[in-house]
């Protein structure tokens, strides 16, 4: 069926830049034209709207995303004790285990995470407390008992050698998958709809799923062609004969190299403000070198978390090896392959030179910047001004030539192209912000391409995905987009959203 959809303004990031309408045939453009409109079998008038491409959000976790919904009160929360309430009230309600996500005690007057000690005080159930990050874990005697931690990289102990309930690293990571392993199929397909209809209600059209888990990517699979967004599943995996037996096309991911800032895990050349660490590397460089290898010659794009300098120059140099192991014909191959590093906060100048040589493409979450790059923020705080002032900068790897798209790392920062957009435009160095018209580009061109989509989508023109949005207000003309949401959006040619 050709449906017409008339708008007072389009906006293309093509050519001709601007129409009135735009005709479309089942999953794709026709046309986008001015003037009197082609014959459709259907029209739909949206009179003083405006009409831009979706939203293509480069890093999200869908399912983390939906279980997000019903933890609205614990980012809420303000201290220990306000957290240590909502465990109690949980338990009360007869929920085992208990399991909260998304605190962030650099909020907090005192960011002093609760023990394992306070939270057997609550009662007998096992309670799982996940920061907003998703790299640290506070957990109860419960679950030290349940969960196999033997080995495990990760666990604090106290000064009388017990387990203080912190986790980190693999013992974080474990307990990450066995709490979520609690929840029935039927729930997590409920949550990755829950984050799918997020997605679209924000004017996202496309996601790059970054699977944490197997089991919830199984269940992903077996839904995905229902869901209201177009979704490219990548797992964060380092086993590739698997990856390829599903007929993926990118691995790797959110694998992560380091971990996070807020952590005190994300792996720096120097020590955080506040002490001696230096956080931490993952993976060995022989075990990375074999894993990006392998993943090149197998033709699957790779990626990997990286976001301290000393994780980025681990990446780095185990790219610049590989490379080096390629005969001429497979390196003038290599920079097409995009392979990707996700977050890349705080690279040196000749890092980006050297990412920007290999070919080497980059997902952004503008909103780090906005919630804790600003002045007397949480990365000032870890790392001292001077290399705060250094976070994201965006301005430079695109005038290097970096490959740049923009996620969310939903549930980490909201799910909410406007405020990545408002992000990459107030950036808290000025010389590194961007124009609303580059911000937004970025937000789909630019993403489109990390993803290897740029011949389907990013942009609305004839032979197209028909994936776009409307607003009552012009993005590009309003003051701040920030809050701005879409009347209408329409993916694959679906509307899945509209108000």
């Amino acid at each position: 069926m050709r449906t017409l959809y008339r708008a007072s303004r389009i906006v293309t990031l093509s050519h001709p830049a601007m129409g009135e309408w735009i005709l479309v045939d089942g999953r794709h453009v026709e046309s986008v034209g001015t003037g009197d409109p082609p014959e459709a079998d259907l029209t739909i008038e949206l009179p003083g709207t405006t009409i831009v491409p979706g939203f293509i959000d480069s890093h999200v976790h869908l399912t983390a995303t939906g279980r997000a919904l019903m933890n609205d009160d614990v980012r809420a929360v303000t201290s220990k004790e306000g957290l240590l309430d909502l465990v109690r009230k949980r338990s009360e309600a007869g929920t085992s285990p208990v399991h909260l996500e998304g605190f962030d005690e650099s909020n907090w007057d005192r960011p002093d995470l609760p023990t394992r000690a306070e939270l057997d005080g609550v009662g007998a159930v096992p309670v799982v407390l996940m920061r907003a990050d998703g790299h640290i874990s506070v957990v109860s005697s419960p679950v030290l008992a349940d969960v196999d931690l033997a080995g495990a990289e990760g666990v604090e102990t106290g000064e009388d050698g017990e387990p203080t309930g912190r986790l980190t690293r693999e013992a974080n990571r474990r307990v990450s998958v066995w709490v979520e392993s609690s929840y029935e199929r039927r729930l997590v397909e409920e949550f990755q709809l829950q984050g799918a209809g997020l997605a679209a209600s924000r004017g996202v059209t496309a996601v790059h799923e970054m699977s944490m888990d197997l089991a919830d990517l199984e269940v992903l699979l077996g839904h995905r062609q229902r869901l209201p967004v177009d979704v490219s599943p990548i797992p964060a995996t380092l086993s590739l004969p698997e990856s390829m037996e599903r007929g993926f096309v990118a691995v790797g991911g959110d694998l992560p190299v380091d971990g996070s800032i807020g952590a005190k895990t994300a792996a720096f050349v120097h020590p955080y403000e506040d002490g001696q660490e230096l956080g931490e590397l993952y993976h060995d460089d022989d075990t990375l070198a074999e894993f990006f290898h392998a993943g090149h010659n197998a033709g699957l794009q790779v990626g990997v978390h990286a976001i301290g300098d000393r994780a980025i120059e681990q990446v780095l140099k185990t790219w610049e090896r590989v490379y080096l192991a390629l005969d001429s014909r497979e390196r003038r191959h290599f920079r097409a392959r995009r392979h990707r590093i996700e977050h890349f906060v705080l690279p040196s100048a000749d890092q980006i030179e050297r990412a920007a040589m290999l070919g080497l493409a980059v997902s952004i979450q503008p909103a780090f910047d906005r919630f804790w790059g600003q002045g007397g923020g949480l990365y000032e705080e870890r790392l001292g001004p001077a290399r705060a002032m250094a976070a994201h900068p965006i301005r430079t790897m695109l005038d290097r030539g970096i490959e740049v798209g923009v996620g969310s790392d939903s549930p980490v920062t909201p799910l909410d192209p406007m405020l990545a957009i408002a992000a990459l435009e107030g950036n808290h160095e000025p010389t590194q912000r961007l124009t609303r018209l580059e911000a937004l580009k970025l937000h789909r061109v630019g993403s489109a391409r990390l993803g290897h989509q740029d011949v389907k989508k990013g942009a609305l023109e004839p032979g197209r995905h028909a994936d776009f949005a409307a607003y009552d207000e012009d993005p590009l003309d309003v003051s701040s987009t920030e809050g701005l949401r879409p009347v209408l959006t329409v993916s694959l040619g679906r509307e899945v959203f509209r108000t």
